[in-house]
């Protein structure tokens, strides 16, 4: 009987031990789980992180590479709004590509598209797998920016890859309040700033870089055999198409430039005349008046021509006036 006793105390024993194992197993295989799980959990966080630095690198290289005076106002900028900035332009500079680099306006069109359908995707928190839509994705979510003023600028760009001059100043101006202005009113938004004075400030100097912009790329323009320039005031002065084509430098065309020019200088100043009841955070978002006025007074200085080789180099000092307006927090 002791035998008996013994044999079935033998068998529980077992039986335990086999329980115990099972066990065992079973937890350590959930430990290995959860392991697996947080080295998977880790390694996500960490790609994350590099598709993150990744999409902010490639939107401050083409940033730096084809909008340098913007680039430098974008890390003027306070930190918690440089990054934005910069998703910002480099959306600017996408599309302001597209006209530049398509040979169909069909093309064209299409790649604008892709751009209002990747802003509908953002704001519903699905931004699609490129690097400045990423950007995007990340300021809309910090800034919460108005989705009105991107598709606005996608918008005008769009309206404008018809490839003809402008009708007349006020037609480059409300092209230039779509997209410049609108891009100023994105930037006042990565401040934190919603004011009526900041806002008005912003379309009168969004339309003034309108205008320089079109003046500055008149060189590039007229090597490829097209002008933009506005056909009222060219034909107010008697100069044609095909005399900027040529690089005239006759004081007829000068005459043209004089008129566009000061329209730009105008806009400027009555940005100026209420700065007393813009609120002083929204300077930094007003550093472009330091590049306007720069080449307005450099066009100045070469008599309004502005196919003068002086005109075509960058200052090399912009950066450092840059700097001085923003330490003044005044635009």
């Amino acid at each position: 009987m002791a035998a008996g006793i013994n044999a079935k105390h033998g068998l529980l024993a077992g039986k335990t031990s086999l329980c115990r194992g099972i066990q065992s197993r079973i937890l350590g295989s959930k430990d290995s789980l959860r392991r697996v799980a947080v080295v998977q959990s880790v390694r996500a966080a960490a790609s994350a992180t590099v598709d993150s630095q990744h999409n902010e690198k490639f939107c401050l290289d083409l940033v730096r590479s084809r909008d340098f005076d913007g680039f430098v106002c974008s890390l003027l900028l306070p930190e918690e709004a440089r990054r934005s900035s910069l998703a910002l332009r480099a959306l600017n500079v996408e599309l302001a590509q597209v006209k530049d680099s398509i040979s169909q306006k069909t093309i064209g069109l299409m790649r604008m598209q892709f751009w209002k359908t990747a802003i509908d995707e953002i704001y519903r928190d699905e931004p699609p797998n490129q690097p400045v839509s990423a950007e995007l994705w990340r300021a809309v979510r910090k800034h919460y920016l108005t989705k009105r003023w991107l598709l606005r600028i996608i918008t005008e760009r769009e309206k404008d890859l018809d490839d003809r001059a402008y009708r007349n100043l006020q037609e480059l101006e409300l092209y230039s309040e779509n997209t410049q202005s609108s891009l100023m009113y994105l930037l006042l938004e990565c401040l934190g700033l919603k004011d009526v004075h900041a806002d008005h400030a912003a379309s009168h100097i969004g339309k003034a870089q309108g205008i320089v912009t079109c003046l500055r790329a008149t060189p590039y323009h007229s090597s490829r055999r097209k002008v933009y320039l506005p056909m009222d005031v060219c034909m107010l002065h008697g100069a044609s198409q095909e005399d900027f084509i040529r690089g005239s430098r006759e004081q007829n065309i000068r005459d043209v430039v004089y008129d566009i020019a000061s329209q730009a200088h105008v806009h400027l100043q009555h940005a100026r005349s209420f700065s007393h009841s813009v609120p002083a955070a929204a300077a930094p978002a007003f550093l472009q008046t330091v590049v306007l006025e720069d080449y307005l007074e450099r066009v100045r200085r070469a008599d309004f021509d502005v196919f003068h080789p002086s005109l075509q180099n960058r200052n090399p000092l912009l950066p450092i006036q840059l700097y001085i307006r923003s330490w003044k927090k005044t635009y």
